[in-house]
């Protein structure tokens, strides 16, 4: 199946997963329906066992070759360029495995929907995706789930029955009380220590709130190779006209009574725009890509779009380093 076929079809949203609501039955089939949608609409875009959502070479050293333009400078050899006087880059060597870590966003405010589905079914078909993509061939995943109130950590193991347990865990969290606010900057904190083997980490948000986490996210991409998923909803970036409401911001526990003028929307717009700009400029300069997911819009169709995109422009960076 090609991806172009894979991202014209249409799938619904991705089945619900509210706490307390599904019993072990209902949340096995809702799991297994998940797995059947991922794997039926992605295994066209995979890579091959031994690449990750971001295509590139290996961690392992291997030999060291004259730098040329373009090359990453975060692989300079200093010790080979101090004795040739010759800048000299590390070539990589592509793991025979694959570590994989999920920092997954679980705060109040994914607990929140008014399209297809609430963001925090939106994070959980995310982190389907983001297994199905990374397994196989030995790889490994592991995930630290934040909810503000507590942060659980998964270690990462390989195999299905992993990640189905992995995933029924995410989906099974607790919803955080309310007034606690979520603490995604910690989250990605936790993952540098211990200190861990190179691999892919992925940080699953809506990123809404300060951007305290940026400095912690790039400390890992000096290791790590890095993705952003953003999960949103319509409403997180536009208000309706809808005269006088009630608003309630469950991190702060604060309830307040607005009327939704046209200014006020004006002004709703285009915060979330410049907030928006921010969180995709901070993870650029954390040099990692950024995979909008919205609950309003075919989500798969976005993660095979984004993969293939991904592909295609590393193959032709790839092709242009070697013709010159």
């Amino acid at each position: 199946m090609s991806a172009r076929t894979a991202g014209a079809q249409s799938s619904g949203p991705p089945p619900s997963f509210r706490s307390g609501e599904l019993r072990d039955p209902k949340l096995s089939a809702a799991l297994r329906t998940l797995e059947l949608t991922v794997r039926r609409r992605l295994d066209g875009v995979l890579h091959g066992d031994h690449l990750g959502l971001i295509p590139g070479p290996g961690s392992e050293p291997g030999d060291a070759r004259e730098y040329q333009p373009g090359d990453d400078v975060r692989q300079m050899d200093w010790s080979v360029t101090a004795r040739t006087t010759h800048p000299h880059v590390r070539q990589s060597v592509a793991d025979r495995e694959l570590e994989t870590w999920l920092v997954v966003d679980l705060s109040s405010s994914l607990d929140f929907g008014t399209a297809g589905c609430e963001k925090r079914d939106l994070v959980v078909a995310a982190a389907a995706a983001v297994t199905h993509l990374t397994s196989g061939g030995g790889n490994r995943i592991g995930a630290i789930v934040s909810t503000g109130a507590q942060t659980t950590r998964i270690p990462a193991r390989g195999g299905r029955i992993h990640a189905q347990a992995m995933l029924r865990q995410i989906a099974t969290t607790p919803h955080a009380p309310d007034g606690v606010r979520g603490d995604l900057q910690g989250a990605v904190e936790s993952l540098r220590r211990p200190q861990r083997r190179r691999g892919l980490a992925v940080v699953i948000s809506d990123f809404l709130g300060p951007i305290d986490w940026e400095r912690s996210l790039r400390a890992i991409s000096g290791r790590h190779d890095v993705l952003g998923v953003e999960v949103l909803d319509p409403r997180d970036l536009e208000l309706p006209d809808m005269g006088d409401v009630v608003l309630h911001d469950p991190e702060s526990g604060r309830t307040r009574e607005f009327t939704t003028t046209p200014q006020l929307r004006a002004d709703f717009a285009r915060a979330a725009d410049e907030h928006r700009l921010q969180v995709e400029q901070s993870l650029r300069r954390c040099g990692a890509p950024l995979l909008s997911l919205r609950t309003d819009r075919d989500w798969i169709s976005d993660v095979v779009r984004f993969v293939s995109a991904r592909k295609h422009s590393y193959g032709t960076a790839t092709n242009q380093r070697s013709r010159r």
